[in-house]
Parts: C-alpha cells; structure tokens; sequence
C-alpha cells in the first residue's frame, strides 16, 4: 500500500492561515492524510494588533500522542514539524520522532527549525541547542531561513559561498536535503533560495525570486509542506521539487495580492492581516498543478 500519511506538528490559528493551517490544505490536496497536533493555539497569527491563545507542553503532547498509539494510529510516511515555543514541547518531538521510526523504518521526518528571522530570535533561544543538538541529526530534511542557518551552521552569510559552506555544515550534522529558504545577501536585490543534497557535495540548486512589497504569514509553513509533498513525487530531484514548490507559492502571493486589493476586499471593514491571509482554498488547481513560472540552475562549486 502507498503510505502518504503526515503527522504535522506546529502552531494553529483559529482564523487564518500559518502553521498547521498553511499545511494541511495543500498536502491533502496533493493526496496525503494529515494529522496535525498544536504546539501552540491562537485565535489569529501575531501579524495582528492582538492574539489569544495558549502554548502546549509535552505532556500535552505526549497524552494526544499516545492515544493514537493506544488505537495503533501511530505508522505515518512523514513526519513535518514547525514552530513551537516551548522547551519541553520540542524535547516531546523527539521522543515522537523516534517512535516513529521504530514503526516504519523509512519515515521521513521534514524540520523547519522555526526561530527568528532578520537576525532576531522570536521563540526562546533555549530551543537552539534542541535543534542544532537533538533534531537536526534526526531530520531528513530541513527548510531553514538565512537566521537560522547562520544560527544552526555557525556561519555568518555574506553571500553564496558562505551560503554553501553553511549547508554543507547542516549535512554533516545529519539532514540528506539542506533547502535555505530565503536569502538576502550583500549586492544582490533578488531573494535567493538554495538547496543541496548530501550526495552533491560540490553542488547546489539556486533560485532568484523578485521581492515584493508585501509582508505575508505562513509562507515558511506552506514551503515546507509543498516541498515534502513533491520531493515525495521526486525524491532525487531537488531541483524539480523545488521548482514546482517556488512556483506554486509565487502564484499565490500573486492571487494573495490581487485579492487584498480587489474592490470587494476593500469596501468591508476588514484589517490588512486579514486581507492578506494566504488564498490557499480558492486557488486549488495551483496547488495541484503550478504552471512552471520558477526556474532553478544547478551551480558547481569548486573548492
């Protein structure tokens, strides 16, 4: 039986679209079953003048976990994990990871290692050593920003050679797939995306994204989800993976934009956060078949 089972852990917004509920939606769409756990539930995402909510534990955790190991609903094909904000909640994870190895042997466990961006930790910066010490050498696959990068690698990022060296670092920490999810770096008014495979060690994929004038919530999350579901469809390709998944989110910040701005969205006495949360729901056919607007180059790095 083809096993595309996901057991997502991260945050959840009641309205809106971060986290889990970035997630779920387009890997369903693309033909998994996901169960997702809350590491943390808020009524919207922090883009908001305010939010309410609550920040889950690990017994928490452990008390949903092991009911479904008590009704054997514990065989899943990933595992996706994303922000969480508590210590013993992280610590929880790999307790959970390690179960499911012992289940199925060839799970793959995808790690966004969600902390900070633009040199600023916004989770705990006691979670790093959890990371760097006890997660990463346990993931397949990790989509970290340039922050988390430099903070998870120990190298500071001036540009594509520090970049390299950076994930390169992450591979000999445990990782087979290394994607750095958005880079600015010095003299270049492009965002740059990386990604390599430990089996190309003098090699890597690059992307150059237009920036845009926009702030959007979840985009990590959703990046993370699409990339799992097509590396499952190209497992050796990280480069077609990436194109399809860079592709699909660009049309939606497009589709995203185009309705924050629409005359319908604009007459309501609805907040910009609003107006710009992910259109995940009505653009359905991106997600499941992006036209291909994202072109990736493999570049050779001589040492």
């Amino acid at each position: 039986m083809d096993l595309k089972r996901v057991l997502s852990i991260q945050s959840h917004v009641v309205s809106g679209y971060v986290g889990n509920k970035a997630a779920t939606f387009p890997l369903q769409v693309l033909g998994f079953d996901v169960d997702a756990i809350n590491s943390v539930q808020l009524s919207n995402h922090t883009g908001y003048k305010s939010h309410k909510g609550q920040i889950l534990n690990d017994s928490e955790l452990k008390n949903i976990f092991d009911g479904l190991k008590l009704n054997n609903l514990d065989r899943y094909s990933h595992l996706l994990t994303g922000y969480c904000r508590s210590e013993s909640f992280l610590l929880e994870i790999a307790s959970v990871l390690k179960h499911l190895k012992s289940i199925n042997q060839q799970l793959i466990y995808v790690c966004d290692p969600v902390m900070g961006d633009q040199g600023t930790f916004y989770v705990p910066q006691a979670l790093l050593p959890i990371y760097k010490d006890i997660l990463i050498p346990l993931a397949d696959i990790i989509t970290p920003n340039q922050f988390e990068a430099e903070q998870l690698s120990g190298i500071k990022i001036f540009n594509e050679r520090d970049a390299f060296m950076a994930m390169r670092m992450l591979h000999n920490i445990g990782p087979s797939i290394v994607i750095i999810t958005s880079l600015c770096l010095e003299n270049c008014s492009k965002l740059i995306i990386m990604g390599s495979m430990k089996g190309s060690p003098s090699e890597y994929v690059r992307f150059e994204i237009d920036k845009l004038d926009a702030f959007f919530h979840g985009t990590g999350d959703l990046f993370a989800s699409l990339l799992l579901a097509w590396l499952y469809k190209f497992p050796e390709n990280v480069k077609i993976a990436c194109e399809k998944t860079l592709s699909t989110i660009n049309m939606l910040l497009a589709k995203t934009i185009e309705h924050s701005i629409s005359p319908d969205s604009c007459k309501y006495e609805v907040p910009l956060s609003a107006r710009m949360e992910l259109r995940l729901v009505q653009n359905l056919t991106i997600i499941l078949d992006p036209p291909e607007i994202c072109k990736g180059e493999l570049v050779q790095v001589l040492d």
